[in-house]
């Protein structure tokens, strides 16, 4: 192959320098050893004396013409030392002395002369290393005729064929003899150079070396074969003019060199590149198949489908056996000019958004997936997508009806496109599984239905994040408190998928549980701050066998064999209180809440700062304040102001103005508002979770209160003042069990704690009862036996209400109950 320039060349520029043979080292000769027009020629007499002496002799022995004319041979020439000499065309090797006594190897050719003359036979001599070099040049002219892969041929300055060796002979399939004299187009009609600037023809090339002279190397000409029709072939071109010694132009010889493998080669590299650039870089299953339908056509395939089972697309696992490969899906599909979009044996039908596709008994997609191996069937070739010992669908590439089909190379590169595929699916299968499960874990652990509450109106949104960062842990929830009371609470785990959905549910569980004992909001925040930071420095070391030890050598630690392994978490908890329209908040490490006030002020409230939960070190604090009826707070995680186009100054200014001024709007238009402005359309890398409360208030005529002293009598004054006010609320019927619920409150908290006590009664969606004192142990259930003179009183309050508990106050604590009405009671 001709090799002289490199690819970085421009193959249509002219040569520097044009040589001749004669300009080349020493000469460059090419004819023959024994020439008589150059070689040393010696003219003998039948006698064997010299009777004619060569310029070339003299210069070659040193010898002059009148000193050995009529003098023997042997002279200037020492006998042969084997009589049977050389062959007839390659001479003998003697030895030649010159004139000054030097010893000459040389190589003499001798022929008789047969017509009878004064002159015998003529003798050619030349030096034996200069004969060698001659026979040398003469093997390689003979080699690029006969043995070299590299085609030669000349053409006239008519640009018809004058000669070929046989590697030319070879590609066109016929003798020289047969094609001689025909134009170069002639033989290559639909040939043409690959070069983006410069002649396309191999008449335009030619053409432009004989009349100007240029010498042009490594053009790449793509033209069929004669004898091989059925394909394009690529040659490696090189183009000079040729001419004798006095300059006239004989024509120009063309070197052709088959470089069709090796570019083939170089596709097929170049194919997996771009494969390794395009596939597998997303985490979906339908894009993933898409890329590799893309890269595949039209370079390789005129069409590529790829169907993809359900059950993988779907993110489950694929099952075992043929049987299993029958609900198959097309996910992808790309064709060319002369391809077809689902192929002749494919059968369509509608399935939702999705395209099943039926394959019938017999066809290469149902073989392919029946044997679990590629299926070869003429001009389909069909590879299953496997990963992990199991099929979990077909790429199938087509070619046009046609003589071209795949070979050995070409079905070795469909295995490995496919293979790349196979394994960007299963990994796209994979994620959507397990964001699926995360999905769907917290959904299911995010509140599905918030109930109506007398406190606030609420509205709310969760937004997950883009498919490529996965479910994130961000939560938020409202918690039903005693005395009408509301807990609301927002908070964002660090991390995403399946750990943190799984985190953020049992934070989420653990502030509800937390927040069901009435703690207040920093008070809360310490518990759940202790709860998240059981991590120990080292994860547990296994216990060697037969050691001995306690229970905490056998668990690895205090902290036991499943440590938490959260390593960050924020969170903001407020509690509001409609009756006295009082709010309590605090934070750990989360951004504040926006309040937008009656009169349509928005302000961001500075809550005194907290450290994200489990780091530790630092308490908590609460700030109190009071909340107008018709006020509204919204509480969101940083996903929603935070965002790559903006900052969080940014993001929060933002929300100030879509919510200033419209505290009385409707709150579900205001969170599709807020999630517009905020979250347009797009990717996200973070989710999002917003909740709007409007505070309301529990007025004079819905709530009772009245402070009693600490004396027996309270009892009785309790029950007149519980009845009488049922009675203004048309609630006679709950009359007898409050005046027992009440009596024993009070009655305890006479015995047993200390004044002044407070009664309330609440008329809210339940009856609430409570009695305060200034106490600080709290009442709890007893099992009385028979012979006990009491502990039954509670026991009895507890069979008569819903629910009750204590409720710890600075000033003391307050035991509530919660009684439902009665079928037909009035709203309140």
């Amino acid at each position: 192959m001709n090799r002289a320039v490199p690819a970085a060349v421009n193959p249509w520029a002219p040569a520097k320098r044009r040589r001749t043979a004669w300009s080349a080292p020493d000469g460059a000769e090419l004819r023959g050893p024994f020439d008589i027009a150059v070689a040393a020629t010696v003219v003998l007499a039948p006698g064997g004396t010299v009777i004619g002496w060569s310029p070339a002799a003299e210069a070659l022995l040193g010898h002059r013409a009148e000193d050995v004319t009529g003098r023997p041979a042997d002279t200037f020439l020492e006998p042969p030392a084997d009589a049977a000499g050389g062959a007839p065309d390659t001479g003998s090797a003697r030895v030649a002395r010159h004139a000054d006594g030097r010893r000459i190897p040389a190589v003499v050719l001798e022929c008789p002369l047969t017509t009878g003359g004064a002159a015998g036979r003529i003798l050619v001599i030349e030096e034996a290393r200069r004969a060698r070099e001659a026979r040398s040049r003469q093997a390689m002219l003979h080699g690029l005729a006969t043995q070299s892969p590299l085609g030669l041929a000349i053409y006239d300055t008519d640009l018809c064929l004058t000669w070929a060796n046989a590697a030319h002979d070879q590609e066109v399939g016929r003798p020289l003899a047969e094609y001689r004299g025909r134009p170069a187009e002639q033989l290559y009609p639909d040939g043409a150079f690959q070069t983006v600037t410069g002649p396309r023809t191999l008449n335009e090339v030619m053409r432009r070396v004989i009349d100007s002279g240029e010498s042009f190397l490594d053009l790449h000409f793509l033209a069929k074969l004669p004898s091989d029709p059925r394909r394009d072939h690529l040659w490696s071109c090189s183009y000079y003019r040729l001419q004798d010694d006095d300059g006239t132009v004989l024509g120009v010889c063309e070197d052709a060199f088959d470089i069709t493998d090796r570019h083939e080669a170089q596709h097929r590299l170049s194919l997996l590149a771009e494969a390794g650039r395009r596939i597998g870089i997303t985490l979906d299953v339908a894009d993933t198949a898409q890329a590799i339908a893309d890269v595949a056509v039209p370079d390789f395939a005129d069409s590529v489908t790829v169907d993809v089972l359900r059950a993988a697309v779907e993110g489950g696992e694929p099952l075992h056996g043929p049987a299993a490969g029958r609900d198959l899906i097309r996910v992808a599909a790309r064709s060319g000019p002369s391809g077809e979009d689902a192929g002749p044996q494919a059968r369509g039908r509608d399935d939702g958004a999705e395209r099943a596709v039926v394959y019938p008994e017999g066809s290469p997609q149902l073989r392919s997936l029946s044997s679990g191996g590629r299926v070869l069937d003429d001009t389909t070739l069909v590879v299953p997508l496997r990963s992990g010992g199991r099929t979990m669908g077909l790429v199938s590439y087509r070619r046009a009806a046609g003589p071209r089909t795949f070979d050995g190379d070409e079905v070795a590169l469909a295995d490995e496109l496919t293979a790349r595929a196979a394994l960007g699916i299963d990994n796209a299968r994979r994620y959507t599984r397990e964001r699926t499960a995360a999905l769907t874990l917290q959904r299911e652990l995010l509140p599905q239905y918030l109930p109506p509450q007398s406190a606030v109106d609420v509205a709310h949104r969760y937004l997950p994040a883009d498919d490529l960062t996965g479910v994130g842990g961000d939560w938020f929830d409202v918690i039903p408190l005693s005395g009408a009371r509301v807990g609301l609470v927002v908070g964002d785990v660090v991390g995403h998928g399946l750990a943190a959905a799984a985190t953020m549910g049992r934070l989420r569980t653990t502030v509800e549980a937390l927040a069901t004992l009435d703690m207040a909001p920093d008070e809360l925040l310490t518990r759940l701050d202790d709860l998240v930071g059981r991590t120990p420095d080292s994860p547990p070391q296994p216990v060697p066998p037969g050691a001995e030890g306690g229970t905490a050598a056998r668990t690895g630690g205090a902290a036991g064999p499943h440590p938490e392994v959260t390593t960050g978490a924020t969170c903001l908890y407020a509690v509001y209180d409609p009756v006295s329209r009082h709010c309590t908040m605090a934070r750990a490490g989360h951004l504040p809440p926006a309040i937008v006030h009656p009169d349509g002020s928005c302000t961001f409230p500075e809550l005194p700062p907290g450290p994200p939960l489990g780091l530790g070190g630092m308490p908590f604090e609460s700030m109190e304040f009071d909340l107008p009826v018709g006020s509204l707070l919204a509480l969101f995680t940083d996903g929603l102001v935070d965002a790559r186009s903006r900052d969080i100054e940014q993001g929060m200014d933002t929300l100030g103005c879509v919510l200033g001024g419209r505290a009385g709007a409707d709150l579900e238009d205001l969170c599709d508002r807020a999630v517009a402005e905020l979250r347009p359309p797009g990717t996200t890398p973070d989710d999002t979770a917003l909740l709007l409360v409007r505070t309301k208030a529990l007025d004079g005529e819905r709530v009772a209160a009245w402070d009693l002293p600490a004396e027996p009598a309270s009892a009785g004054r309790a029950r007149e003042l519980v009845t009488g006010r049922l009675d203004d609320w048309g609630l006679p019927d709950l009359a007898f069990s409050c005046e027992l619920v009440v009596s024993e409150l009070v009655t305890n908290a006479v015995r047993y704690a200390e004044g002044p006590l407070q009664l309330r009664l609440i008329r809210d969606r339940t009856l609430l009862c409570e009695v305060a004192d200034a106490g600080h142990t709290s009442p709890h259930l007893r099992h009385s036996t028979v012979d006990d003179e009491g502990g039954r009183g509670l026991f009895i309050v507890a069979q008569l209400v819903s629910r009750w508990g204590t409720r710890y106050t600075p000033s003391g604590k307050t035991i509530w109950t919660e009684q439902a009405f009665p079928p037909g009671s009035p709203e309140p």
